[in-house]
């Protein structure tokens, strides 16, 4: 387990820190979008991550680990929409955002232990491609969630399928690192 939190933490540090410079390059303009919307952008990548590994071809260049960079950083978006009222303003300042993104990320690391104690690090013996499915998986869920205005009647909750998502992710990048 200690070499998973090393890996875990060096693959969420890259993450956090491209958070952090595309905030102060561009602000917190991702307010904009509803949790929804950033389920759709969560979908864009995960898709051109499955499309990539069936077809072998990227033609746009863009590395695949990118992608899963985006989806950590898209769902710690996610999960600040879900719990930050509109009336906190669209402009959070970097700070105050990177703040909010420790937050969940925590929430996050919190839970992979957990759920990594328990499955005893299934996960090193999977392919990134299954990965990439399980994260699709999630995003239907959320979907059908969302289209059910948010109510289950035995499911998790939209805020921990994107904590799941976040996690395979993180495992995904420390898979195409090893």
């Amino acid at each position: 387990m200690e070499q998973t939190l090393k890996q875990y933490d060096a693959a969420f540090l890259k993450c956090r820190e491209i958070f952090f410079k595309k905030t102060t390059d561009y602000g917190t303009a991702w307010r904009i979008l509803r949790p929804k919307s950033l389920t759709d952008q969560i979908f864009i990548k995960a898709q051109r991550i499955r499309t990539i590994e069936e077809t072998g071809e990227n033609k746009v260049g863009e590395d695949v680990g990118d992608e899963f960079v985006g989806i950590v950083n898209y769902c710690i978006m996610a999960l600040v929409q879900l719990e930050l009222p509109a009336s906190e303003g669209m402009e959070l300042g970097a700070e105050r955002a990177t703040d909010l993104y420790d937050q969940k990320a925590t929430l996050a690391r919190d839970l992979m232990i957990k759920k990594n104690t328990d499955y005893g690090e299934a996960w090193r013996d999977m392919r990134v491609s299954s990965l990439t499915d399980l994260i699709l998986m999630k995003i239907l869920r959320i979907r059908q969630i969302e289209d059910n205005k948010g109510k289950t009647l035995i499911s998790e909750g939209i805020d921990a399928n994107y904590l799941d998502m976040m996690n395979y992710a993180l495992f995904a990048l420390i898979r195409l690192a090893e």
